[in-house]
């Protein structure tokens, strides 16, 4: 079983959030100044013996795939963020490439939405707009990922390199890039190019043409959360439609798409109940799985705590997904959120609260379904 965590690379310097976020930024500022926002609050979050890691540095990745390798996490997936030929904060993934002794197996999801500031701030102003091109653009960028998907740690599927796109309801003449880079892949000696994508947006929207892709990531847990509100909220919207209409024609006030604020809590437990009766709509789904989620660190006053997380409780349920995963779903692969995604609340890595515990959940979960590496070894070997 082929556990995958998408791993965030924004823990370093870079000039451009230096200006946009204050000299010295990294996603650890997030972490350092959250605050609980009601009781019981788990905030902030605190790595393990204050180990606020910078990504430059290879002993902290060496670090981080000795955990990876001991737990059973087979692969990282890393966020690549690519403008038009412009990138942002690629240094760890080509310090990974550069660096064989970083034997973990990867693969790269292109992270292609507008870079704004939405993410930190109620400001949603473009910082660096994503532009897609033509032919000689496609091709720049392609060529960029080329010695990635020529690495032997790169993730493939019958000799071709899986290759994630986060939205690819965004991108212009989506089928023609896709079907040029295929063009391009068998050109340099690969028999082709899988392409999965990842947001339930493109899954939701109607008419979608998919045909391009192999894969369909069932990244948790949005699809969760989506499963489980599309039909609750849909009389409360309608209520608070009515509400919104009557005050602007009452007192002439205009106060539509205004969002209210706040922290929306929901419990961990109904979302993992959501994600493992949830039934694959076509043989392209990969099952996802969460350790946690609470993005209030990036939102500050705002944001989505999901609530009553803990080892055991994952422990159980991602035993259940791995089944699900071979019997259901009839794959060998298994998405999770998240290596290290501290600001979002969805981090394998060890902190102060837990300790190294969600990661030897991952271990007993394989374990428990025979498929952690070395009791497979043992049991082949004799």
């Amino acid at each position: 079983m082929k556990i995958i965590a998408f791993y965030l690379p924004q823990f370093h310097q870079i000039p451009e959030n230096d200006i946009w976020w204050g000299n010295g930024f990294t996603e650890w500022v997030n972490v350092k100044k959250a605050k609980p926002l009601y009781e019981g609050h788990y905030q902030p979050r605190k790595p393990l013996n204050n180990n606020y890691y910078n990504l430059l540095d290879d002993r902290v990745k060496e670090w981080q795939i000795k955990l990876a390798k001991e737990n059973g996490v087979y692969g990282f997936c890393f966020y690549h963020y690519w403008f038009g030929g412009r990138m942002l904060l690629q240094q760890p993934v080509e310090q990974f490439l550069k660096n064989s002794n970083l034997d973990l197996p990867f693969c790269i999801c292109w992270a292609n939405e507008n870079w704004t500031q939405a993410w930190v701030s109620k400001d949603n102003r473009i910082l660096i707009e994503q532009k897609y091109g033509g032919k000689p653009e496609w091709k720049e960028h392609f060529k960029y990922l080329l010695p990635y998907f020529k690495d032997n740690r790169y993730i493939t599927n019958n000799g071709k390199p899986l290759f994630v796109i986060y939205r690819p309801e965004l991108i212009e003449s989506l089928n023609e890039m896709l079907d040029y880079w295929q063009e391009l892949a068998r050109e340099n000696g690969f028999l082709g190019i899988d392409f999965a994508y990842q947001h339930l947006n493109f899954d939701r929207e109607k008419n979608t043409d998919d045909s391009r892709f192999v894969y369909n990531i069932e990244y948790q847990p949005p699809y969760a959360y989506y499963d489980l509100t599309k039909n609750k909220f849909k009389y409360l919207k309608k209520i608070r439609r009515h509400v919104l209409s009557f005050l602007e024609q009452k007192f002439n006030i205009n106060i539509k798409g205004v969002r209210p604020g706040g922290v929306l809590r929901f419990s961990y437990d109904d979302m993992w109940n959501q994600i493992i009766k949830r039934i694959p709509e076509d043989e392209k789904r990969i099952p996802g799985a969460f350790v946690d989620w609470d993005n209030t660190p990036r939102k500050g006053e705002k944001g989505s705590v999901y609530e009553g997380a803990t080892p055991e409780k994952f422990h159980k349920y991602l035993t259940k997904q791995i089944r699900r995963t071979r019997d259901v779903y009839k794959k060998d692969m298994l998405f999770m959120f998240a290596w290290n995604e501290w600001a979002e609340g969805g981090y394998l890595e060890p902190d102060e609260k837990f300790g190294f515990e969600y990661l030897k959940a991952i271990k007993q979960a394989l374990i428990e379904n025979n498929e952690f590496p070395e009791w497979k070894e043992k049991n082949e070997n004799g």
